[in-house]
C-alpha cells in the first residue's frame, strides 16, 4: 500500500443538520456535498468521513452510507478513509461491511469497555483479517477511557500486513515518538490533535487528520504542505498563527465549536444530535473573535 495515500492534510469532516431538532434533525446533504467540494478544492490529501467529527455515533445505517457515498462522488481523485470503529468486534465487522466502498477504515480504541492490551493487540489483529482493504488505527483516550500504548502499536505494525498507520491523539509525545522510532517501512503516523501538528511532523510524522480543516482547508494544507516538504521555519509561522484556531476548536466537545465556526462562516446549519448541543454563547464570541483575527 502507498504510504502517500495517509500523508499530509486530511479533514474529519462534520456532518452537517437541516435543522436544530436534536435527534429529529435531518443530515444535510446539500451542504455535505458543498463542504466536500470545498475540501477538494482548497488542497486536502484524504477525506475521513464518519468519525468523532461526523457525530457518527447519532448516524443510522443508512445515513453512514449515504455521507459515504457522497463522500466517495464528489472526492473523486482523493482517499476516503471511513471511520468504522465501535466497542465491539461486531459492530465494527458491521461497519465494515456497510461502508465497504472506503479506500480504508479507520478503527478507533474501542470505547467503554476498557480492554487491557493484549485484548487490545487481539482486536485489531481481528478486525484486520476482516478485509484486505488498509486499517488506521485510532488512539484517543480521552474519548475512549483507554491508551493504546506504543508497543502494542508497534507490534500490530509488525505482524498485521494491512494495519499501515494510526492516527495519535493521545497528546503523549514521548509515546508517539516512540512509535516513529520503532515503525516498520510504510507505516503511517498521524496527529490526532491539530495543536499537536508542527511538534510531531518536525519528529517525523505523516501528517494530520484535522477538525481545524473544516474551518480553514486551504490555510491548514498549506501549514501541512510546508512542514511535509522541510520549510520548517514557514511552517512554525503559520503554527502561531493558527494555534488559537484551534484552541477555540476544543473549548467545548468537538465537534460543537467547528459548527458553530461553520455557521459562522455561512458554510452550514449550526445543528447538533443530542446529546451534543450548540456552543454556548462564549463559545459563540470566542469563534466569532478567532475567525476574524485570522481573517
Amino acid at each position: 500500500m502507498d504510504k502517500k495515500l495517509f500523508s499530509g492534510c486530511g479533514t474529519a469532516l462534520v456532518t452537517p443538520f437541516k435543522s436544530d431538532n436534536g435527534p429529529a434533525a435531518q443530515v444535510d446533504y446539500e451542504a455535505f456535498a458543498a463542504t466536500v467540494d470545498w475540501q477538494v478544492d482548497t488542497g486536502m490529501d484524504f477525506l475521513v468521513p464518519l468519525g468523532t467529527t461526523g457525530e457518527t455515533p447519532t448516524l443510522s445505517e443508512s445515513e453512514k452510507l449515504q455521507v459515504l457515498e457522497l463522500c466517495r462522488q464528489r472526492a473523486s481523485s482523493l482517499p476516503v478513509i471511513a471511520g468504522v470503529g465501535s466497542n465491539s468486534l461486531a459492530g465494527t465487522a458491521a461497519n465494515i461491511r456497510l461502508l465497504q466502498d472506503a479506500d480504508a477504515f479507520l478503527v478507533v480504541v474501542p470505547f467503554y469497555n476498557k480492554p487491557p492490551q493484549r485484548g487490545l493487540y487481539e482486536y485489531f489483529k481481528a478486525v484486520a483479517a476482516l478485509t484486505t482493504k488498509p486499517i488506521i488505527l485510532y488512539n484517543v483516550p480521552g474519548r475512549t477511557g483507554t491508551n493504546l500504548e506504543a508497543e502494542t502499536t508497534l507490534a500490530l505494525a509488525r505482524e498485521v500486513p494491512n494495519i499501515v498507520g494510526i492516527k495519535e491523539a493521545s497528546g503523549k509525545f514521548e509515546q508517539i515518538k516512540a512509535i516513529l522510532d520503532g515503525r516498520p517501512e510504510g507505516f503511517s503516523v498521524l496527529s490526532g490533535n491539530d495543536e499537536d501538528t508542527l511538534a510531531l511532523m518536525e519528529a517525523g510524522a505523516d501528517g494530520v487528520i484535522s477538525v481545524a480543516s473544516n474551518v480553514f482547508p486551504s490555510a491548514m494544507a498549506d501549514f501541512v504542505h510546508a512542514l511535509r516538504d522541510g520549510r520548517f521555519s514557514e511552517a512554525e509561522g503559520m503554527d502561531r498563527q493558527l494555534q488559537p484556531l484551534f484552541k477555540a476548536l476544543f473549548v467545548e466537545p468537538n465537534p460543537i465549536p467547528a459548527k458553530a465556526a461553520m455557521a459562522q462562516l455561512g458554510l452550514m446549519e449550526n445543528s447538533l444530535r443530542l446529546p451534543l448541543v450548540k456552543a454556548s454563547e462564549q463559545t459563540e464570541a470566542l469563534i466569532s473573535q478567532t475567525i476574524k483575527d485570522l481573517f
